[in-house]
């Protein structure tokens, strides 16, 4: 076990776990901040995107002594009261049917519009594969992403 400083959502916590944690575990079983959801464990389905230094990362496969020193933002940090531009066009656009990968789906496309404000068809594609929703909402999806590029 060893000690870890971590800066999640502009606020210090400090943790005690074995060193190759997954960050995803540190927030979910140790900082009970469950918004970031495990899916396949493997880093392919995408339910587990965080933001480590704005970059969208999966958090399952990310050890918690690669993260000390970044700046983490889970969900619950994008917005304080959920109304980040992603957030808004999600709902807006009906995109959430069983819920379970949207946290994972908004944190990669707010990371895409941080980085690249206007994207393309193809932009917003490429940054989403990988962003496996089951229930198959990829057309709300690049619509809320579209929606939310506008209201930046």
């Amino acid at each position: 076990m060893a000690i870890f400083n971590l800066n999640i959502n502009g606020t210090s916590k400090q943790v005690d776990v074995d060193p190759s944690t997954p960050v995803l575990w540190v927030l979910r079983d140790h900082l009970d901040l469950v918004g970031t959801k495990f899916g396949c464990g493997i880093a392919q389905c995408g339910a587990c995107t965080i933001h480590l230094d704005g970059n969208a990362v999966r958090s399952c496969q990310l050890p918690v002594s690669a993260a000390e020193g970044s700046s983490i933002t889970t969900i619950e940090g994008l917005s304080e009261k959920g109304d980040h531009p992603v957030q808004k066009a999600w709902m807006e656009h009906d995109v959430p049917q069983c819920g379970y990968c949207q946290a994972g789906q908004i944190m990669t496309a707010a990371a895409l519009l941080q980085q690249n404000p206007n994207p393309s068809d193809e932009d917003i594609e490429n940054a989403m594969n990988g962003n496996i929703c089951r229930c198959g909402t990829y057309t709300r999806i690049k619509a809320a992403v579209k929606t939310a590029s506008q209201n930046l």
